[in-house]
């Protein structure tokens, strides 16, 4: 394949990508204003789509508004996973989606006893996405101020907020009825409105930033020292990168599961980084295969009847197993890379 062939095939997936999360977040806000005579009419434009899909692919899933809300929130997740994912790996930091994941499954579980005790009845989401973010910082913190080796405050971070979070879950569990699978494997039942309605405006921020700051972070991510001699503030990047990984995090888990959500952050960038020839391009190819992973993946879901956490990160698999078969990059080739 030519070079300028593969540079319009990917850059026809970015724009496919793009306009499709376009379509999402176009049905978040209408289903959110669906009540307003305007948007009324176009929010019945979608039902009518809806269910012209379901007729022609004999299925029952596209006139249902939940499942267009769990599709809108994984394609959002197939976007921004993948953007924020390929600094952290080249910044040999993948281990951190999986640390806050586990956080935000302790705010999570706090929710959970937090609404059972009070009566408040407000998103479990917001919870998570407060208490990833201190633990985002709290890394950022301990790495920073500790003499540890490596990514040891990474590790005491992950393993001491999934304990708390599994005391949390036991001690509730007598009090409450509290269901915490969903969250902990991925379901499509688990992405609420308010969910939703979150992760559209959190992955339009994401996105923003990743755009405003892409030269920074570039710098940082491949030469920190260098950075630091230019006089680039290295600590607010870093810090603005591992909140904007948490709030990534705590989206992707309606989905994934708190045990499979750091998949997407990392297995699209590998599967892009075994065929790209430049950090631009593996940007480019893991939001094509992180997209390519959450379609397939909800199809697989929907047609099996299996979890849609398992079933994306399947077909992510699969997707670096090809990559790697098309590869004629050696594993030292690629670690230069």
């Amino acid at each position: 394949m030519g070079r300028s062939t593969r540079r319009r095939l990917e850059l026809a997936g970015i724009a496919l990508t793009g306009a499709l999360a376009a379509v999402m977040i176009a049905f978040v806000l209408l289903y959110w204003l669906r009540d307003v005579p305007y948007f009324a009419a176009a929010y019945e434009q979608f039902r009518i789509a809806g269910r012209l899909l379901d007729f022609y692919l004999g299925t029952n899933v596209f006139q249902h508004p939940f499942m267009w809300q769990s599709m809108a929130t994984g394609v959002l997740i197939g976007i921004v996973a993948p953007l924020v994912g390929t600094y952290l790996v080249h910044r040999e930091m993948a281990l951190i989606g999986e640390t806050l994941a586990h956080t935000a499954f302790a705010g999570v579980a706090f929710g959970f006893l937090f609404s059972a005790v009070t009566g408040w009845d407000g998103s479990l989401l917001l919870i998570a996405l407060i208490v990833g973010i201190l633990g985002a910082l709290c890394v950022q913190w301990l790495t920073e101020h500790t003499n540890a080796y490596g990514d040891v405050p990474i590790a005491i971070m992950l393993t001491g907020s999934f304990a708390v979070g599994t005391l949390i879950i036991s001690y509730g569990r007598g009090q409450t009825g509290i269901d915490i699978e969903g969250y902990l494997f991925g379901s499509l039942a688990v992405v609420t409105v308010e969910g939703a309605r979150l992760m559209a405006v959190l992955s339009v921020l994401v996105v923003g930033l990743v755009a405003i700051t892409y030269k920074q972070l570039l710098f940082i991510t491949f030469d920190e020292q260098a950075a630091r001699v230019a006089r680039l503030n290295v600590d607010a990047y870093n810090t603005l990168l591992i909140v904007m990984t948490a709030v990534v995090v705590v989206g992707a888990m309606q989905v994934l599961g708190v045990i499979l959500v750091a998949a997407m952050l990392v297995v699209p960038v590998a599967a892009a980084s075994q065929i790209a020839g430049s950090f631009r391009e593996t940007l480019y190819l893991s939001i094509v295969f992180g997209q390519l992973s959450i379609v397939g993946g909800f199809a697989f879901s929907i047609h099996q009847g299996l979890p849609s956490g398992g079933s994306i990160v399947v077909v992510a698999i699969a997707i670096y197993l090809l990559a790697v078969a098309l590869s004629n990059r050696s594993a030292t080739a690629l670690s230069t890379h």
